[in-house]
């Protein structure tokens, strides 16, 4: 499912062409739904691709929320990636972004 959505998220790349590099926020929406998982997709401008995935079943999330939960995803990410001591392409080893993630995780169920 992550797999099929990663190629949704090449081909709205791709046909947004130009106009993508100038937006600042690169929320793309539900890539891909299924009975039981809504798949979203969010992609930076440095071209790094998140995917979340939620339970269909879940009324409570719209897209503002799922929006907002990328934004603090990407912010959190940016500050892992300032860190002077982290090396690109090492396991992040953040408690921060940990903890970020985990209350998100936490907010949605």
């Amino acid at each position: 499912m992550v797999h099929t959505s990663l190629d949704v998220v090449d081909e709205k790349i791709s046909a947004m062409g130009k106009a993508l590099v100038d937006q600042r926020e690169l929320y793309l929406g539900l890539l891909y739904p299924t009975e039981d998982y809504k798949v979203y997709g969010y992609v930076t401008n440095s071209k790094v691709k998140f995917v979340m995935v939620v339970d269909s079943s879940n009324p409570a999330l719209r897209d503002n929320e799922i929006r907002s939960m990328f934004r603090k995803l990407h912010n959190s990410y940016t500050d892992v990636m300032c860190n002077p001591f982290y090396n690109p392409g090492d396991r992040i080893q953040s408690r921060a972004f940990d903890s970020m993630v985990t209350s998100m995780m936490i907010q949605v169920c």
